[in-house]
């Protein structure tokens, strides 16, 4: 069983096969219209489940498309179809489920939701996102880097802001592809100090840095994401902004980064609070790329999953 829940549990020479296997993909798609199938089928006759308790656009629509493309089915089901663990456990919904379909992705927000639907399901399971973690995102944010910039090992990546679940599967990424990482951001939300250790365990450099300029020194990638959730309340909203003001990425802290370093948001993006504009569209963004790149590496993670 080839469950997809996190890129630190995920061997480093599979990581390295499904991210050459979404190049490969890409490429053989390239002059094609968009929502044509791929020449290969290999997910022909299979049915995936894909599990939304968070709202997604992304996520949502890259899976479906990718599913597609190869030649399978999907059943989309949100928390409120399924009412996942009120008045039936995860665990009896993940071995009925897998009666059904030959594959599950899930985008929850308790980890312990994914870790037991893994558990009891017979069929592989993905990690679509938790509040802890987000490796789809990073896989396809390690194939971009490489697009641009060939291999990442031994690069200096900066995540500006706070220490979220994408920040965390980026730990878990530096330990499995071998680049250094520099978090810049307040104490209050620094990432979980679990994923750092892990990370230098593995031989990585995990650098915390306050001075945000400072910390982008020589960065080959710079990273952000939002500040805010949307289940947040104004006021907490206010106190967030307050404290990541001095890390939002602009045109004078790229300035401290290499000539050619990359920027990545893993969007949706606010624009003027993380990130300006100026950033968002300028030389040293690949945001679409980012994006576009969402739908190769997860249908390479669904290939893997099911050894096709």
């Amino acid at each position: 069983m080839r469950h997809f829940l996190d890129i630190h549990t995920t061997d480093a020479g599979e990581l390295r096969g499904i991210i050459d296997g979404a190049r490969h993909m890409k490429t053989a798609r390239e002059g094609r219209p968009r929502g044509a199938a791929d020449d290969e089928q290999p997910l022909a006759g299979r049915m995936v489940a894909l599990i939304f308790e968070k709202p997604s656009t992304r996520t949502r629509t890259s899976f479906d498309v990718g599913v597609r493309q190869m030649g399978g089915e999907t059943m989309v089901l949100s928390g409120a179809d399924m009412q996942l663990g009120h008045g039936e456990t995860i665990a009896d919904t993940a071995r009925v489920m897998s009666r059904y379909v030959d594959l599950i992705m899930i985008r929850t927000f308790d980890e312990s939701v994914l870790q037991e639907m893994a558990e009891y399901a017979d069929v592989p399971v993905i990690n679509g996102l938790t509040d802890r973690t987000h490796p789809c995102q990073i896989m396809a944010d390690v194939m971009t880097y490489e697009e641009h910039r060939g291999p990442i090992k031994g690069k200096k990546v900066v995540w500006a802001g706070d220490g979220n679940n994408v920040c965390s599967s980026f730990l878990h990424a530096a330990g499995q592809f071998g680049f250094d990482m520099t978090f810049t951001g307040p104490a209050q939300l620094d990432p979980e100090e679990e994923f750092v250790g892990l990370a230098r365990k593995a031989g990585s450099t995990i650098t915390i840095e306050r001075d945000a300029a400072k910390a982008v020194e020589g960065a080959d990638l710079v990273v952000t994401d939002t500040w805010v959730s949307m289940h947040d309340s104004q006021s907490s909203k206010e106190r967030r902004h307050n404290m990541l003001r001095p890390y939002q990425v602009n045109a004078e802290l790229m300035k401290h980064a290499k000539d050619d370093a990359l920027f990545m948001h893993c969007l949706p993006a606010h624009r003027e609070e993380e990130v300006t504009s100026p950033v968002m569209d300028g030389p040293h963004s690949v945001v679409f790329d980012e994006a576009e790149n969402r739908l190769h590496a997860q249908k390479a993670i669904m290939r893997w999953c099911l050894g096709v």
